[in-house]
């Protein structure tokens, strides 16, 4: 059976292990300014931290404050955002950085409330750059202190629910260091990402498994406990990539859906599995001339709540179309200065555009 911890001993031994074991480095580690925790912190959200790296460091290069990344164009900074995917982020990036440079001449918020009520923020986020950059008292939780409390504490419950979340945001507030919350923080998350790992977590080397309900009663796999799996909606899109010359015709999608903002070529979605035969039917239905086409393998993508199944089916014009709306037509070597979805783009790379 496992040995009940106490709360403070579970403090004591985090930052234990954090100041003498931890060796996990990442460039907003320690800092202070809270833009760069901000920036850090929507860059990571549904994104692993090797990939956003490389992004922090290239926005915190572009816009070293957030007056910068206030003035730059919605183009530059989709462009920049380009392969992260979650294209919401990025909207919601620009509004808070005009809003906080306009209405807030430039200044970051230093309370918990006003930090929460920016657009895109939300509790954990609010709570990271509370305590990292103002040494506020408030939990972080993610889904590395989910992780870690319940297999040490033996958690049933599950994070999804709202009786779950409120069971772990209260017992996270409970173990907080009031003293350190930003180190403490820090340090819970970084004990979920290189001890407490999803798989294969190194419980031979925790500083917990002497007390872990997990560990000692085999029940690494069982914890936490998570709601069912959501079912994904299938969607199927054909893309008529047209040519003229040296120019294709692209168009930015409008619509509230995913990849709002983001160019596209002329799209054709259907609501079943489409084949060579049905979108033949397809174009001939919307009086497309069906001769000389490409048509390339399936690509997929998924989404959290969705699988995007697409063909492209590529197509030399000789001249414009006269009745073709809502889109521009433009030179092929200025593709590059386009934001478009990521399945688009391994698209346009395989085929040498």
């Amino acid at each position: 059976m496992a040995l009940r911890i106490q709360k403070n001993k579970f403090s004591e031994l985090l930052l234990k292990w954090n100041g003498e074991i931890n060796k996990r480095v990442m460039p907003w580690k320690g800092e202070k300014d809270p833009y760069k925790i901000w920036l850090s912190e929507i860059i990571l959200q549904q994104t692993r931290v090797a990939q956003g790296l490389a992004y922090y460091t290239h926005f915190v290069q572009k816009f070293p404050d957030i007056k910068k990344l206030a003035c730059a164009t919605d183009k530059k900074v989709f462009k920049m955002w380009e392969g992260l995917g979650y294209y919401t982020r990025c909207r919601n990036l620009i509004a808070t950085a005009r809003f906080i440079s306009k209405e807030k001449e430039g200044k970051f918020p230093d309370t918990y409330e006003e930090i929460k009520s920016l657009k895109g923020i939300g509790p954990y986020t609010a709570a990271a750059i509370s305590s990292f950059a103002f040494n506020l008292s408030y939990a972080v939780v993610d889904g590395n202190v989910y992780r870690v409390l319940s297999r040490i504490f033996g958690i049933k419950k599950p994070t999804g629910t709202i009786e779950g979340k409120k069971y772990f945001n209260k017992l996270a507030k409970e173990l907080l260091d009031k003293k350190k919350p930003g180190i403490y923080n820090q340090a819970i998350m970084d004990f979920g990402a290189v001890v407490c790992k999803p798989a294969a977590p190194l419980c031979t080397e925790c500083v917990f498994n002497k007390y872990c309900f997990a560990f000692l009663n085999n029940k690494i796999t069982e914890l936490p406990v998570k709601e069912k799996k959501i079912i994904k909606k299938s969607r199927w899109f054909v893309y008529l990539v047209l040519i003229c010359n040296d120019e294709i015709f692209i168009r930015q999608r409008t619509r509230k859906d995913i990849w709002h903002h983001l160019y596209e070529f002329l799209l054709f979605e259907e609501k079943k599995r489409v084949s060579k035969r049905s979108i033949l039917s397809l174009l001939e239905k919307n009086k497309i001339d069906t001769s000389s086409l490409e048509f390339s393998d399936l690509y997929k993508q998924q989404l959290s709540h969705q699988e995007i199944n697409t063909f492209f089916i590529y197509k030399k014009l000789r001249q414009k179309p006269r009745k073709i709306e809502n889109g521009i037509w433009i030179k092929k070597n200025k593709l590059s200065q386009y934001t478009f979805p990521g399945m688009i783009r391994e698209y346009l790379k395989l085929n040498n555009f």
